[in-house]
């Protein structure tokens, strides 16, 4: 009786943890090089989201807007209220605080980086603004257009694997 007791326990644990406080996502595609690699093996925190809202750098994983099945990596860039312009290989920032916009400064990726397109969105409450690190590659908002909060699934928080790149992440300070 407390084997079964004992395994019923676990299995309640593994199953609360994994479907409300954490979920494993394994990176496929390049979409994010030079960050994050095919193959991948990544824990995506899905609490912090309930209690705040993401952060500009921070990397989010969610549904694909147009097929709820599929799973996407990328780092958001706009925020709720934002505008967002890519003009000249260059993302600025237009918001109350910077109504003069701002130059992003992506310091996570390499300096030679372009953002191809130019794009000029203003976001709507709850809209989101995503981007791939693999600018020249990346399929993300500049071709499917915002990502909604609730589309959200969570915030990547760890690198498992490969071991030799495992570390923590936070988002970036602007």
């Amino acid at each position: 009786m407390e084997v079964a007791e004992v395994a019923l326990v676990t299995i309640g644990t593994v199953f609360l943890v994994r479907y409300f406080l954490v979920q494993p996502f394994l990176v496929s595609g390049s979409s994010m090089v030079p960050n994050f690699h095919n193959g991948d093996y990544l824990l995506v925190d899905e609490l912090t989201y309930r209690f705040r809202e993401p952060i500009r750098g921070e990397v989010a994983v969610f549904h694909y807007p147009n097929n709820e099945t599929t799973y996407f990596i990328k780092r958001i860039i706009g925020l709720p209220g934002d505008r967002i312009v890519v003009k000249e290989g260059v993302v600025y920032v237009y918001n109350k605080e910077n109504p003069d916009g701002f130059r992003l400064d992506e310091k996570y990726l390499p300096s030679s980086t372009k953002t191809v397109g130019s794009d000029d969105v203003t976001l709507g409450e709850g809209e989101y603004f995503v981007l791939g690190d693999n600018r020249q590659y990346s399929f993300d908002s500049r071709n499917w257009g915002v990502l909604k909060k609730d589309e959200i699934v969570g915030v990547a928080r760890l690198r498992l694997w490969p071991i030799s790149s495992a570390q923590a992440f936070s988002a970036p300070q602007y």
